[in-house]
C-alpha cells in the first residue's frame, strides 16, 4: 500500500490510540492493496483529505504509460542478491543490538532514483522492517517529466514501483509549502543579495534531515537511511562522524556539511562504501525498473536549467537593470539583473572588450556586475557566516588555533590544503594556495589534515578575501 500524508496527518497518527497504531500495523500488511479502507482512516484519526491512495502531485492521475504497472506483479527475489559483492555496503546500523533485524524499524528516504531505491532493497533483504517514504516537494509541469531531476511527479511513481517490488509499505510527505519557503524562497533571497545559492544543502538541512527526519522517529523508527555516498562512521569514543564515500568520484560529502550531530546519531548511510556501478548491479539483479535512470543532475525546481525564470517567478521586479563596471572603476555596458551572473562567469557578459573579463563581484545594492582579469578571482581567504562544526571544541576555537585542514568550495573540487583563522573577528580559512572564483554564497567544507577524509564542518561562504586583502590575516 502506499499512501500521502500531510505533516500534520503523521503527527495525529504518533499521537493516536493502540487501536490506531493497531490499524498502521493492518496497513503494513496490505502492501499490495489499492483499496483505501476509511475506517482504517477513522481509526488513526485522520481526514480523508490528508490520506489518499499514491496517485501524484495535487492527487493528479499517474501518467498514461505508467498507469497500468503502478503494482509489481511479483516480489523481488532477493536471493539474487546472494551472488554479488556487497561487501561496500554498510548493512550492520545498529553494532552490537542483539534484537532480531525484523524488529528494527527503519525508513528508507526514497527519491525514485537508483540509489535510495538499492538503499530500500539492501535493508529488506538485510532483514529490517522498512518503510519507504518519499517526498513531493513541488509541483511544476514541465518538471514532472523532467528527467535528470529529483522528486518530481515520475519520481513518486517510480518510488511506488519499487515499494511494491520489494513488499514494503510506502508513504508519501505533501512537504510543497515547507519545501517553498525554506529552499525555494532561500534560493531565490540568495540570489537577490549577490550570492550563489546551494538549494541541496538548505533541502538537507531543513526539509529532509529536519522534518523528514522527524516524521521517520513519527512512524516508530529506529533509523533513516539515504541513499547519499557518504559514510558515516564512529570516532575511538564512540561519536558518529562523517567521512567520505568510498567512490571518490560520487562523494556527496560537500552537500552534507550542515548535518548535525545528533541527526548523524539518527542517519544512516548504507551505500557509502559501494560504488555506482555496484549499485546499478544490484538494480539489475533485483530487476528493479530503475537500474538504468540517470542520476539526478539539475536543481530539482528548476524544469529548463534556467534558474532566472525561478527568481523572477517567486520575486517579481528582481531583475533590475544596472551597470557593468570593470575594477579600475569604468562603467563598460549595462546588464539586465544582477540574479543573471555568477562569480567567474565569462561568457554572455554583453560587452567587447580587448581582454578576457570574467565576473569578479556583485554589487546587489548598488546594482553592479564587476569584472576583472582572470587573476581578480583569485582568493586566497574567506570568511564563514552560518555553520556546523563537527570536529572537537568549537569552530571558533580551531580558528583562533589555526587548525591545518583542508578545505573545499565547489562540490566539483578537490579539497584544498590550508588552515582556518580567524577573519574580522569571525571563522574563516585561508589557503595555501590560492583558489579561483571563490563565491560568497556557497559552501566551505572542512576536512581533517592530512588525507581529508573526515569531515569537521564547514560553513557558508559570507565573504572572500584576495591576494591583496589576505596580507592583513598572515
Amino acid at each position: 500500500m502506499s499512501v500521502c500524508l500531510r505533516p500534520e496527518g503523521v503527527q495525529a497518527f504518533a499521537a493516536g490510540s493502540d487501536r490506531a497504531r493497531q490499524a498502521f500495523d493492518r496497513a503494513d500488511l496490505l502492501a499490495y492493496s489499492r483499496i483505501f479502507d476509511t475506517h482504517l482512516l477513522r481509526a488513526l484519526n485522520l481526514l480523508e483529505s490528508d490520506m489518499t491512495t499514491l496517485i501524484g502531485p495535487r492527487g493528479q492521475p499517474p501518467p498514461p504509460d505508467i498507469s497500468d504497472t503502478l503494482v509489481a506483479d511479483t516480489l523481488c527475489d532477493f536471493s539474487r542478491l546472494d551472488r554479488l559483492d556487497l561487501s561496500g555496503a554498510d548493512l550492520d546500523l545498529f553494532p552490537g543490538d542483539p534484537r532480531p533485524r525484523r524488529d528494527i524499524r527503519v525508513v528508507a528516504a526514497m527519491s525514485g532514483g537508483v540509489d535510495s531505491s538499492v538503499v530500500a532493497a539492501l535493508l529488506a533483504y538485510a532483514g529490517y522492517d522498512v518503510v519507504g517514504v518519499t517526498l513531493q516537494l513541488y509541483d511544476h509541469g514541465a518538471a514532472l517529466r523532467k528527467q535528470g531531476a529529483c522528486c518530481a511527479g515520475q519520481d513518486i511513481h517510480d518510488a511506488r514501483r519499487v515499494a511494491d517490488a520489494l513488499g514494503i509499505p510506502h508513504y508519501v510527505l505533501d512537504y510543497e509549502s515547507r519545501f517553498r519557503q525554506e529552499v525555494m524562497d532561500d534560493f531565490a533571497d540568495t540570489y537577490l543579495k549577490g550570492a550563489t545559492p546551494i538549494p541541496c544543502v538548505r533541502c538537507n538541512q531543513t526539509v529532509k534531515f529536519s522534518d523528514l527526519l522527524a516524521t521517520a522517529k513519527d512512524l516508530g523508527a529506529e533509523a533513516m537511511a539515504t541513499g547519499h555516498y557518504i559514510r558515516r562512521t564512529l570516532s575511538p569514543d564512540g561519536q558518529a562522524e562523517l567521512s567520505r564515500a568510498a567512490d571518490a568520484d560520487r562523494d556527496q560529502s560537500y552537500f552534507l556539511f550542515a548535518t548535525t550531530r545528533e541527526q548523524l546519531s539518527f542517519l544512516r548511510f548504507p551505500l557509502g562504501g559501494m560504488t555506482k556501478p555496484d549499485v546499478r548491479r544490484a538494480a539489475a539483479a533485483l530487476g528493479l525498473r530503475v537500474a538504468a535512470k540517470p542520476d539526478s543532475q539539475d536543481i530539482c525546481f528548476v524544469p529548463a536549467g534556467r534558474y532566472t525564470d525561478i527568481v523572477e517567478k517567486l520575486r517579481p521586479g528582481a531583475a533590475t537593470p544596472g551597470d557593468i563596471v570593470h575594477m579600475d572603476g569604468r562603467v563598460m555596458g549595462q546588464h539586465a539583473g544582477v540574479i543573471r551572473y555568477t562569480i567567474g562567469q565569462r561568457r554572455g557578459l554583453g560587452i567587447a572588450t580587448g581582454e578576457p573579463l570574467f565576473v569578479v563581484r556583485l554589487d546587489a545594492p548598488g546594482r553592479r556586475v564587476i569584472v576583472g582579469p582572470r587573476e581578480a578571482l583569485l582568493t586566497e581567504a574567506l570568511s564563514i557566516g552560518e555553520s556546523n562544526w563537527l570536529g572537537g571544541g568549537s569552530l571558533e576555537d580551531a580558528c583562533r588555533s589555526r587548525i591545518r585542514a583542508l578545505a573545499r568550495v565547489r562540490s566539483t573540487r578537490a579539497p584544498a590544503p590550508g588552515h582556518l583563522a580567524l577573519i574580522d573577528g569571525g571563522p574563516g580559512f585561508a589557503f595555501d594556495v590560492a583558489e579561483e572564483g571563490v563565491a560568497p554564497g556557497q559552501a566551505c567544507v572542512i576536512y581533517a589534515a592530512p588525507d581529508g577524509q573526515t569531515v569537521l564542518g564547514g560553513g557558508f561562504i559570507s565573504a572572500t578575501i584576495s591576494a591583496a586583502e589576505a596580507a592583513a590575516f598572515p
